[in-house]
């Protein structure tokens, strides 16, 4: 039976003045987080139960899904686990490697499209997760920089899941029986991180089971976090130009669930998401183990999330897990 529910109680229209330019040349500065009107309504009892995550590293493959709701394109890249020898670029539409395997929705920033988090969201995939992210209409780059449409890109992503999950069912297709609906998160950088906020709040799809969420804040989408209990990760650089850390760090503090914070004293508003380096490998191999935790219910995975968070004091971090 579907866990989803997707209320339409989105937020008025004061949303997101301050999110142009929130990809890599992020410029302008956000507006203030807006007040949240009723408290929010969540049980405490995680979904996932206990299990083992992989322990190997898969190589990994891409395809593209041709996506459409209610005339709103949404041309969908999909990262997944696959057969072969890991390491390397991902490939195209290769054979998916065996098991079942979680899914992590993905959304980007303004002015940005999913192959600029290639390199993250590989690692995710590299790791056992089938990485999903939809390129929105308004918001990505060549759009017209609708920045209210954010306010739609929940219903997107809660579409493009459906999709994906019908793959698992779907004969003859290379993700038949691989796509395990019951363990799914969320996660988005910037706008993305509005939007992926807005799953666990306003626009609450309880399929989900956890969220990651980069460079976030709730404006326009609210704190009314509801529903079962989906633990979050929350990363903000605190020298953000465009999402005040003060804003993200307000959103994560309403959080009622189990929930962290990856703070970066040197980081920007998400640039290092984009290329490799230390602060990267921080943010990815923490990522990992929390996805690993949150969707496998691995509990060593829970163990190693705080040492791979503070290693190198290239991050501070807020353990509330």
């Amino acid at each position: 039976m579907s866990r989803r529910v997707t209320p339409a109680l989105l937020a008025g229209t004061m949303l997101l003045a301050g999110l142009v330019g929130c990809s890599t040349d992020a410029r302008k500065t956000e507006g203030r987080q807006a007040p949240v009107d009723r408290p929010p309504a969540a049980t405490p009892t995680p979904k996932v139960p206990a299990g083992k995550a992989p322990q190997r590293s898969f190589a990994v493959g891409v395809r593209q899904l041709k996506l459409n709701r209610d005339g709103r394109a949404l041309p969908t890249t999909l990262w997944y686990p696959a057969a072969g020898e890991a390491g390397g670029a991902a490939r195209r539409s290769v054979t998916a490697a065996p098991g079942r395997f979680p899914v992590v929705m993905f959304s980007h920033g303004l002015g940005g499209r999913p192959d600029d988090y290639a390199t993250l969201l590989t690692r995710w995939a590299a790791a056992g997760f089938v990485v999903a992210a939809p390129t929105f209409p308004h918001t990505s780059s060549g759009g017209d920089n609708n920045v209210l449409d954010v306010l739609n890109q929940p219903a997107d992503v809660s579409y493009a899941l459906d999709q994906v999950l019908a793959l698992d069912g779907t004969a003859g297709d290379a993700l038949r029986g691989r796509v395990d609906g019951e363990r799914v998160a969320a996660a988005g950088h910037s706008a993305g991180g509005v939007t992926t906020i807005g799953l666990f709040t306003a626009s609450r799809d309880r399929r989900l089971d956890a969220g990651v969420v980069f460079a976030g804040t709730a404006l326009g989408v609210g704190t009314a976090f509801a529903g079962a209990s989906a633990p979050q990760l929350f990363v903000h650089g605190e020298l953000d130009e465009v999402v005040d850390y003060a804003a993200g760090k307000a959103a994560y503090d309403k959080v009622p669930w189990p929930k962290a914070m990856l703070s970066l004293p040197k980081g920007d508003h998400g640039r290092s998401l984009l290329r490799d380096g230390a602060t990267l490998r921080v943010v990815s191999d923490t990522s990992v183990e929390f996805l690993r935790w949150s969707l496998y219910g691995d509990p060593a995975a829970k163990k190693r999330i705080a040492t791979d968070a503070t290693r190198g004091d290239i991050a501070t971090f807020d353990d509330h897990l």
